[in-house]
């Protein structure tokens, strides 16, 4: 028995070098949404839920959850350990959490299926394409066990460690069996997240592209476009 995979997506309005990114349209949807539309075509999550915080500011996040039936929980916004944690409670305490980021809408459901089919295979408490970087920065997956959840939780009391969730199930081999999801050519230069204004440049300019004759647009889509567009995976180094 595998027992329950939960992805839980944590989403801000708050972010310092981009606010309300989360909420900038692609193809004319917010850029959550699209992501969110793209972890619906993964095979091993059995559902996804939207981690925001309690801040007024992020009422428009869960607004437009709401207005989506997608599950939303608000919790803490400076400790997301504790809303990861509670999070997973309010999804009714499955047996694994995977962690996704909502700045993220290249999303590869492949890759995400992969690295949950290795952390069920390998019987990990905790499993990441992250520690040891092979994939683009933007497709990165997290996923672990309730228990080290609960463990990290319980015993995580640093700043860092509640703020950015996993540091201490990584942070803490002696106590945790890790794995690492490896790719067969190593992109970790890459970068296809949305930290900044440019950034967020690239990602409309692939959305452009590609979505309106093939919304499924997989890496391989995403690589040859940016490939025949240098100007484009200039503008934050998308291809390293």
């Amino acid at each position: 028995m595998t027992g329950r995979v939960v992805a839980i997506m944590q989403a801000r309005m708050s972010s310092s070098r981009l606010p309300g990114k989360v909420l900038h349209p692609l193809c004319g949807r917010p850029m959550f949404l699209r992501q969110i539309e793209r972890l619906r075509r993964c095979k091993m999550i059995d559902e996804i839920i939207v981690a925001t915080s309690t801040g007024p500011e992020d009422g428009a996040i869960a607004d437009a959850c709401i207005s989506e039936g997608i599950p939303c929980f608000r919790g803490s916004l400076t400790d997301v350990l504790d809303r990861y944690h509670e999070a997973a409670a309010f999804a009714g305490n499955p047996t694994h959490v995977v962690r996704l980021t909502a700045d993220c809408p290249l999303a590869d459901p492949e890759v995400i299926d992969a690295c949950i089919d290795l952390h069920l295979r390998s019987a990990a408490d905790y499993t990441s394409n992250t520690i040891e970087r092979h994939f683009p920065k933007g497709l990165d997956v997290e996923v672990m066990t309730a228990n080290a959840l609960e463990t990290a939780w319980r015993e995580g009391t640093s700043a860092y460690d509640r703020e950015h969730v996993t540091p201490y199930l990584y942070g803490h081999p002696e106590q945790f069996r890790l794995e690492t999801l490896k790719a067969d050519f190593d992109r970790g230069d890459w970068r296809w997240t949305v930290d900044t204004a440019a950034d967020m440049e690239v990602v409309e300019a692939v959305y452009q592209a590609l979505y309106e004759t093939n919304p499924a647009f997989d890496t391989d889509d995403v690589i040859a476009f940016l490939k025949r567009n240098a100007e484009i995976a200039g503008l934050n180094g998308a291809l390293g």
